[in-house]
């Protein structure tokens, strides 16, 4: 747990006490939950770092995932997942910890909406991270905005400047836009499936 709120921590925790989370789609994002839907091993260590409110981790623990990891600098996301899944508490970890700060292997990492939250000049430092975060063979999946927002956070970005932070760390399996994004987001996501290198 983090002992001392940093200024970052701060920050997004009163985005979330005030609700302003327009990024909040209040369900499982439609592109994610269809990968979900293909993975036969419910055993696989799972980790979603910058989870907010973590739909994605209570769809994966309902439908038996039991290996299931999130991770956010904010408390108040946290307490609501896990108000919302304590019939499978057995299946989730909870950490309140920095994502740069943080240490664990995991078969997959699930990107939905953190990238975005960091500055821009993060980024690289993401790739590096996720990459010591893999276990060998393991995969980050996710979706990443593909428009411009040089004021945030959140941030946007394009296809050709993503690639420029991954291709030193992962084998592209999967990036190109989303063709099953949430309505309000199509056709504005790139959903990447990235293996490590």
């Amino acid at each position: 747990m983090i002992k001392k709120k940093t200024k970052e921590a701060k920050y997004w925790e009163e985005r979330y006490i005030n609700g302003n989370t327009g990024w909040d789609m209040h369900q499982v994002s439609p592109p994610l939950k269809s990968y979900f839907d293909q993975i036969h091993d419910k055993n696989l260590k799972i980790l979603i770092p910058g989870c907010g409110h973590a739909y994605e981790a209570e769809y994966l623990v309902y439908q038996g995932f039991k290996n299931v990891h999130v991770l956010d600098i904010a408390i108040q996301p946290l307490k609501s997942l896990k108000n919302r899944t304590i019939d499978n508490a057995d299946a989730l970890r909870i950490y309140q910890e920095d994502f740069f700060e943080f240490k664990g292997k995991y078969d997959l990492i699930v990107e939905q909406t953190f990238f975005c939250a960091l500055q821009p000049h993060l980024r690289k430092s993401y790739a590096h991270k996720m990459r010591n975060l893999l276990k060998n063979n393991g995969h980050l999946v996710g979706l990443l905005f593909d428009f411009p927002l040089d004021t945030g956070p959140p941030f946007g970005g394009n296809i050709h400047e993503y690639y420029t932070y991954f291709k030193s760390d992962f084998v592209f399996k999967h990036f190109q836009r989303a063709y099953n994004s949430y309505y309000k987001r199509f056709p504005k996501e790139i959903f990447i499936n990235l293996v490590k290198k």
